[in-house]
């Protein structure tokens, strides 16, 4: 299986120049052969995209300077918009799962940039990284390769920071579990609540997030395209990019932890595009990352063979007394515990969400019809 190693690192100013150079380069090469494509009645093919957009384009006086860069990363934005296109047409045939994606767009230059190069554009010499016509540069090696590079994508983000992107093939690991399963109830105030008691607590945005909004209000005040805007919009990035680190750091740990001692892993299939319509939950939701650990879960359970399910969001686990299966309805959100009076157990609201998720997940549903329907559930 691939994965994907992200490292930072810190050009020198004439790094810099030549990676804005490289990026502006990247970008027309993607914009010119996007515009022909929709142009065109029929898609033209990869190679007739280069030859248009990059040999003939150098022997033209508008676009001499792309001889300035690798030709690799060129190529490869090329075929880059070939899989967007791809994807594009599966999505609509109902191929490829997940949302549906809608067609290439035009590339900006204020926001994210990237280049890719693949073998032959770029070597590893030990600690330093050489990437043709650009040097060698000295990424922040946080952890070893697992093995070598296929290729590498030079990012700047939107807060001005640079980081190597490698994907590498890595071998699924033999390990033992220390626990069978795990279920595994997502929330708001405790982020997860397990099965097994243990809860994890998310760390607070709340202090970032209304700096940020400050600023937001503050750049809506500001006049397009001026230099305190842009200033205004940097420092928007970097509060956003210190949030989205902390919550992966924060995830990260999580389904390590969460992954290397259960054999499987149960979570529930929470609909959050429906969710975050709430406009008085929405931004909290956002902010929480549901979405992110759920991937995080299934890539490493993959990695370390273990067994992951999700369970329909239709199932009743917070409305299922998870002792005795007796199911007495739904019940507000502000109510926390539960006093179950077919079995006399008192239930926190979430724990026994996630021991039901974990039961419907190893197929141990309760059989509800033994339950008469004349016992009575208060809260407690």
């Amino acid at each position: 299986m691939k994965a994907r190693y992200q490292y930072r690192f810190y050009p020198t100013d004439q790094q810099q120049q030549l990676l804005a150079q490289l990026f502006g380069c990247v970008r027309v090469v993607w914009n010119d052969a996007l515009a022909i494509c929709k142009q065109s009645e029929k898609l033209p093919s990869n190679q007739d995209l280069q030859k248009l957009v990059i040999t003939q384009a150098k022997k033209t006086d508008e676009r001499s300077w792309l001889s300035d860069v690798s030709n690799i990363p060129l190529q490869q934005s090329v075929a880059d918009l070939g899989v967007a296109y791809k994807n594009f047409f599966d999505s609509l045939k109902g191929k490829r799962k997940g949302k549906k994606v809608g067609s290439p767009k035009f590339k900006k230059k204020i926001g994210r940039q990237s280049a890719r190069f693949r073998i032959g554009g770029f070597s590893i010499k030990g600690d330093e990284v050489y990437l043709a016509k650009i040097g060698n540069v000295k990424p922040v090696w946080s952890r070893s390769l697992p093995s070598s590079p296929t290729s590498v994508t030079v990012i700047k983000d939107v807060a001005h920071r640079y980081f190597l992107s490698f994907v590498v093939e890595v071998e699924p690991i033999q390990s033992h579990a220390k626990h069978m399963s795990i279920g595994i109830d997502l929330g708001v105030k405790t982020f997860a609540v397990m099965s097994n008691g243990e809860k994890a607590i998310s760390p607070d945005y709340s202090k970032k997030d209304r700096k940020i909004r400050k600023l937001q209000r503050k750049l809506a005040r500001q006049q397009k395209g001026s230099k305190r805007r842009e200033v205004t919009r940097v420092k928007i990035a970097k509060r956003h990019h210190q949030i989205a680190d902390t919550r992966k750091d924060f995830l990260h740990k999580l389904s390590t932890k969460v992954v290397s001692e259960n054999q499987a892993i149960v979570l529930e299939d929470l609909n959050v595009s429906g969710m975050v319509k709430n406009r008085k939950l929405a931004r909290v939701i956002s902010l929480q990352g549901w979405r992110e650990f759920r991937i995080f879960c299934e890539a490493k359970s993959e990695k370390l063979n273990r067994d992951f399910r999700v369970i329909n969001r239709w199932q009743p686990t917070s409305q299922t007394c998870s002792c005795c299966g007796y199911r007495w309805g739904k019940i507000d959100l502000s109510v926390r515990s539960v006093l179950c009076l077919n079995c006399n157990t008192e239930h926190d609201r979430d724990e026994n969400a996630s021991q039901n998720i974990e039961m419907v997940g190893m197929g141990h549903q309760h059989d509800l019809k033994r339950t008469g329907s004349d016992c009575q559930t208060r809260n407690a």
